[in-house]
């Protein structure tokens, strides 16, 4: 059974098709690309997975789980995280805080234990500081957890991106365009990144990406989309030699 299965997934903004028909079938452990020129619908595949859209029509499965109309925390917590294209850190916190965000769906306390420092919350507090602390570690940001998220470069902010966004413990990780802004030796680092990632927490992993090269360098398969609708699915060498691929995405 695939982890991730979508059917028939469609929906329209003011008449407009923006998605039509999308279907993907995604195999635990698989690290799959999603690609396409600007405009063809990636990232509103990505916020209908998410529960930032609900879908006209079809449906999506998630370790055999019907999460299609589940808001996006519930999603979150059935086991789907993502990143953005645009970094979206909590820039006046801590490195180590930004990654504490995403561990309090699994560590809670109530307010009430909170507010008055009960034993509760200081030792929830404590695991999340712990557990924090060695997801950064595992991007080499241990040594900066008490930096600013603002003060880091742009690299790392992506790397805390990813961290924080695994403290959520997902089945699956959306990436939207990991590598948007990055310099050939970031781009480099990034892809030994999502490598590690996948190997080292034995996660699925769908991208949205537009550089050619990190695609075909770590994606398994590929699906490309133009203007909402698939153009061609399969094998990743197979799909970068699809001269429909060709003329639609690469311009040649």
């Amino acid at each position: 059974m695939a982890l991730l299965e979508v059917k028939n997934l469609s929906i329209s903004f003011g008449g407009l098709r923006a998605v039509d028909d999308f279907n993907v079938s995604i195999e635990k452990g698989q690290l799959y690309g999603l690609i396409g020129p600007n405009g063809a619908g990636k990232t509103t595949v990505f916020n209908l997975l998410t529960g930032v859209y609900q879908p006209d029509e079809g449906f999506i499965h998630l370790d055999g789980e019907d999460i299609t109309r589940l808001k996006t925390i519930e999603i979150n917590q059935a086991g789907i995280a993502r990143t953005f294209q645009n970094i979206r850190l909590f820039k006046e916190l801590s490195v180590l805080d930004n990654v504490k965000v995403g561990l309090h769906n699994k560590y809670h306390y109530s307010t009430v234990e909170g507010l008055l420092r009960l034993p509760r919350y200081f030792q929830m507090e404590k695991k999340m500081d712990e557990r924090a602390m060695e997801l950064l570690k595992v991007f080499d940001l241990d040594g900066e957890a008490d930096y600013l998220a603002s003060n880091l470069p742009y690299g790392k902010q992506r790397k805390l991106e990813i961290a924080r966004a695994l403290a959520t413990d997902p089945k699956l990780l959306l990436l939207d365009e990991p590598a948007a802004g990055m310099n050939p030796n970031e781009t480099k680092e990034l892809m030994e990144t999502i490598r590690f990632v996948r190997d080292h927490f034995d996660m699925t992993i769908l991208l949205i990406e537009h550089d050619m090269k990190l695609v075909a360098g770590i994606c398994e398969e590929l699906t490309v989309l133009n203007f909402g609708k698939i153009l061609t699915q399969g094998k990743t060498s197979d799909v970068l030699h699809d001269p429909e691929v060709i003329t639609a995405y690469l311009g040649e």
